[in-house]
């Protein structure tokens, strides 16, 4: 007679998540809830997830949106998400939210401006909290919009925290950036610098109803004037988002930036610097997380004394722990 063999608990951990990935795969919103916060919680389960997903992501489109605070990203990233849907698209929203020093969650999380999206079942909003991370974005950004692509979402909205002129890492990971800004927020051209502006894509001047809207305009398009060969000449858009007014024009400049990438052939060379890009960052990640543990910290303390007392050196000091002796 013969005895059956209880399944091992890695087998009954895999069928789980063939389970949750088949649930996902139907368009499952409480499956996609649960392994985006397992990706972003950084759960090994995230990784597998994301591992089995990533072969079927590449076809949303990503939009970022950036720019200083007060702007009015999420009003602009609720009314395109609102276009989007218009014209028959899904959406998928990831929005990057200030993180308490405390506790390092999301102080707004909630994304209260955009609660009239929740009741459609065909847009999916996602908070993360950017917990101390530097250039406007989540470290897990873009393993949440693979995930998202994956699930089927035509569009993903991605909406930086609003960190200013060094906010640039959004173009690295969205196909077109727009970026947001307002009159009378001081001098415009000071505001506006470098940075920043070379990676707009589009640029949306928000409440442009307001006086100083023209002298606005007239500086973004001198602004842009000294950069003339980039391939692409970025459209300024006057919008209201609070009156949704400017919003189709806003949507139908993203459509054309994306034609351009597609025709010029950009569009793959972008997507290829993109997947170099976060290599890079999760193999520096890695290197770090190796580097600080328990016995990491110890030796990084004894090298710290080192260099202080002038025993050793920065750059010495820096190869031996990279090396671990």
């Amino acid at each position: 007679m013969t005895t059956e063999t209880a399944p091992s608990s890695d087998t009954q951990l895999s069928g789980r998540l063939a389970e949750l990935e088949q649930r996902l795969l139907a368009k499952d919103r409480r499956a996609l809830a649960r392994v985006l916060s397992w990706v972003e919680s950084g759960d090994q389960r995230g990784r597998d997830m994301l591992r089995a997903l990533y072969p079927r992501s590449g076809r949303a489109r990503t939009i970022g949106l950036t720019g200083s605070p007060g702007a009015g990203k999420s009003t602009v990233t609720n009314e395109l998400a609102k276009a989007f849907r218009q014209r028959g698209q899904s959406v998928g929203i990831v929005a990057i939210d200030p993180s308490s020093p405390y506790t390092m969650g999301a102080i707004l999380g909630d994304r209260v401006r955009m609660t009239e999206l929740y009741s459609d079942s065909d847009v999916f909003i996602r908070s993360l909290a950017s917990r101390g991370a530097l250039g406007g974005l989540s470290a897990a950004t873009q393993d949440v919009v693979h995930v998202l692509d994956a699930y089927g979402k035509d569009v993903i909205l991605i909406e930086t925290v609003g960190a200013g002129q060094d906010e640039v890492d959004i173009a690295g990971a969205a196909q077109t950036t727009i970026l947001v800004n307002t009159p009378n927020m001081g001098d415009e051209v000071q505001t506006l610098k470098a940075g920043i502006m070379e990676i707009a894509d589009v640029l949306a001047v928000n409440k442009s109803d307001l006086p100083g809207a023209d002298r606005m305009v007239s500086a973004l398009k001198a602004l842009l004037s000294l950069n003339p060969d980039r391939g692409w000449d970025p459209p300024v858009v006057r919008v209201v988002a609070t009156q949704g007014e400017g919003t189709e024009k806003l949507v139908d400049a993203c459509d054309a930036h994306f034609e351009e990438l597609q025709s010029s052939g950009r569009l793959e060379v972008a997507e290829i610097e993109r997947a170099r890009q976060q290599i890079t960052a999760l193999a520096r990640a890695n290197v770090l997380n190796q580097l600080h543990t328990a016995d990491g910290e110890e030796r990084l303390t004894m090298l710290a004394n080192e260099v202080a007392s002038r025993a050793s050196d920065p750059h010495s000091a820096a190869a031996a722990w990279l090396a671990g002796s």
